[in-house]
């Protein structure tokens, strides 16, 4: 008996091992999304320079219906977005204008990646 109970529990710590390692492979926490951290974003001394740029050019703002957050996907269709200039920092990251707010977007994932406040 005591050898069919030993010889079960050796089975599921066989099978459940590997689930265990596989559930933790995906875990993020505390870390910011992966774009952020392989991009360059605009300094914080640059940002009302580059707030003040945006509203020169006078970019057509988008509207959805949903807040502007991080994270937030834009529609494939609609939404133009821009270079930021150089003269702000070199970044793989483009700008637009959301319900108002200057964002940038990763381009591939339209994903915002920041809020320019």
């Amino acid at each position: 008996m005591r050898n069919r109970i030993l010889a079960l529990a050796a089975l599921a710590t066989a099978i459940g091992s590997p689930l265990a390692a596989q559930a933790q492979s995906g875990v993020t926490v505390g870390r910011a999304p992966a774009s952020v951290d392989s991009a360059v974003t605009i300094a914080a001394e640059q940002r009302p320079a580059f707030r003040e740029y945006v509203v020169q050019q006078r970019v057509p703002p988008f509207s959805i219906p949903d807040r502007v957050v991080v994270g937030t996907t834009l529609p494939e269709a609609g939404v133009t977005y821009y270079d930021v200039p150089q003269r702000f920092g070199a970044t793989t990251y483009r700008y637009t204008v959301v319900n108002g707010e200057t964002v940038l977007v990763e381009p591939r994932s339209r994903r915002i990646v920041e809020v320019v406040d």
